[in-house]
């Protein structure tokens, strides 16, 4: 039953990292594209392309941690890992639980924040996006975070109870 919901919603996360990042990223190479030629051949620069690259930019970074996450390639320090085999599993799990705590405080403080722009209705400067949909990446990447460490913690307890 468990492993049926994580396949489901990990099928369903990548499906929603992947796609968005290709989109965005693509959108922002064309910009940005479009941007230079213009500079370099009619000596105008368009101003929205460099804002619209920074709010991508925080985009990807933010939905790029739940990916980063499954792919389980977050930066890490392994020499004790490496040193003492028989530490791996305490170690995973420690890992995780500190993924866990910061992917909670991204969820709470996030929304709070999210919450905040909602009241106070700004805008970027050029393009005009309320940064309430900025803000709301957070609690969104905090959620990701979350499903994506409790399906790592599921995988490494399973690998860990075969080992045995």
């Amino acid at each position: 039953m468990l492993k049926t919901l994580l396949d489901a919603t990990d099928k369903v996360l990548t499906f929603f990292e992947d796609w968005t990042l290709f989109i965005t990223v693509m959108v922002v190479l064309i910009a940005l594209f479009v941007n230079v030629i213009m500079r370099y051949t009619i000596n105008y620069s368009l101003a929205w392309s460099e804002e619209l690259v920074r709010e991508v930019i925080i985009y990807t970074t933010l939905i790029g941690c739940s990916a980063a996450v499954k792919n389980r390639s977050m930066i890490k320090v392994d020499v004790l890992l490496q040193l003492v085999p028989i530490t791996k599993y305490p170690l995973l799990f420690f890992s995780n639980l500190v993924t866990l705590v910061f992917a909670a405080m991204m969820l709470y403080y996030g929304w709070q924040i999210a919450a905040l722009q909602a009241t106070t209705g700004q805008k970027t400067i050029i393009l005009e996006i309320p940064l309430v949909y900025l803000y709301a990446l957070m609690p969104l990447m905090g959620a990701m975070m979350t499903v994506r460490t409790i399906q790592v913690m599921y995988q490494d307890y399973i690998s860990f109870r075969e080992q045995r």
